[in-house]
């Protein structure tokens, strides 16, 4: 067996590590009783995520699942319909918890690697005065789109949406787990993409590297909305500042070192795309690379995973045909090169 520091896991990048910085930072946090409100190192990260998205309030929560089902429950009602792009995460990994919980259907508008045409969101809308249909209330994009292998989607195209949203009266909502991904692989400010939509959510706990968290961004109206759906979902904490001072720590401190996974990334996917019986996409944007097996290769995806896991390589097969390679910031430094080499010896079998 291979020793636990030898391995690489590129499984997601949900499984970094706090570092001892971030967790000095943890020790020191002052506290209070969240659900009261008095919790100061929280409100302090929702203040200062709110702020680097450009709007008025932030809620935190404990999960971007959390964050997606209080969204959904504050702009819809029970009978309501979202148009969501299709293979969402909130379509996808929630267990039907937009229709378990808050009784709300989702409908799926056709997107390549999430990026989607505006007819087709438009043709979705729901007549509103015909009984038969449910009513539209909410548009739903994810930037950047996990499945998709974090394709960005143009900030141009979420402008659209909006702007056809507004003349419908229908709010946009952006799943933003990695919408920093997207802000720094771009250049484009945060400020820029949270004024594009009506609410976000962003996730602390993949490439930023705190354990765990999200916010949820908005107006105040919506945002306390979302305090009374968290409320309900079970999400109200108590001395929380110890895990928000994480997701302080991380957006003062990690975000420009996002720009090491997406070269990261970008170096692995040349690497692979060299060796025969492997497909890689010609562009990566972000920290996420899908490789799918050559037509001729006689083994599936889950194979491969296995062959890749005896070299010190983990990593999922998320199809048939098809792994995902995820980089963060707890990778060693050769991970790139170990990665690579692994793919060669596990087409070949060695």
């Amino acid at each position: 067996m291979l020793a636990i520091h030898s391995i690489v896991d590129l499984r997601s990048d949900t499984v970094t590590q706090p570092t001892d910085a971030m967790r000095e930072a943890m020790c020191r946090a002052p506290v209070g009783d969240d659900v009261m409100g008095e919790d100061p190192t929280v409100r302090e990260l929702e203040v200062y995520t709110a702020a680097l998205f450009g709007r008025e309030a932030g809620l935190f929560v404990p999960s971007g699942t959390m964050a997606n089902q209080a969204a959904v429950r504050s702009w819809c009602r029970n009978g309501d319909e979202a148009l969501v792009v299709s293979d969402a995460h909130v379509f996808y990994y929630e267990a039907g918890s937009a229709a378990g919980l808050s009784g709300v259907q989702l409908n799926l508008v056709p997107a390549v690697d999430g990026v989607f045409d505006i007819a087709d969101f438009s043709s979705r809308i729901r007549p509103e005065n015909d009984p038969h249909f449910p009513l539209t209330r909410l548009f739903w994009i994810e930037n950047t789109h996990n499945r998709g292998g974090g394709k960005i989607v143009p900030l141009d195209t979420i402008r659209s949406l909006h702007e056809l949203g507004r003349s419908r009266s229908i709010p946009v909502h952006i799943d933003g787990a990695r919408l920093i991904n997207a802000a720094v692989a771009t250049g484009i400010p945060a400020d820029r993409w949270g004024n594009a939509c009506d609410s976000l959510s962003v996730c602390l706990s993949k490439g930023l590297g705190a354990p765990v968290g999200s916010v949820l961004i908005g107006s105040e109206p919506f945002i306390a909305r979302c305090r009374r759906a968290r409320k309900a979902l079970g999400g109200g904490m108590r001395q929380a500042g110890i895990i928000a001072a994480a997701g302080l720590f991380a957006l003062r401190n990690n975000i420009d070192r996002l720009a090491v996974d997406h070269d990261r990334a970008r170096r692995f996917a040349r690497g692979v795309r060299a060796i025969s019986g492997y497909r890689v996409p010609e562009t990566v944007d972000t920290n996420i690379v899908m490789v799918d097996l050559d037509d001729r290769v006689p083994f599936d995806a889950a194979e491969l995973q296995r062959r890749l896991e005896t070299w010190g390589i983990r990593l999922f097969s998320v199809r048939q045909r098809r792994v995902r390679a995820v980089f963060h910031l707890s990778l060693p430094d050769d991970c790139v090169e170990r990665a690579v080499d692994a793919f060669k010896r596990a087409i070949n079998n060695e």
